[in-house]
């Protein structure tokens, strides 16, 4: 599990730099149509966090071990 953390962190960290380098191009003018790009990015996160919400309710649901005690 600890490896999961990491991997989760480091695309989590990898995200914010890829919005933080989009945001400073689009405010420079280097990149034109920003919303557009924007838009794209975001439809992109709620697909994924869906995904996410999806696969998270099937490792609860269907493959939570019976005899693991917390």
């Amino acid at each position: 599990m600890n490896l999961a953390k990491k991997i989760v962190s480091y695309v989590l960290i990898a995200l914010v730099l890829v919005f933080t380098i989009v945001s400073i191009l689009g405010i420079w003018d280097i990149i034109q149509n920003l919303e557009n790009v924007v838009l794209n990015i975001i439809y992109s996160l709620i697909v994924i966090f869906a995904a996410s919400a999806v696969i998270l309710f099937i490792f609860n649901v269907f493959m939570k071990d019976p005899d693991h005690k917390p």
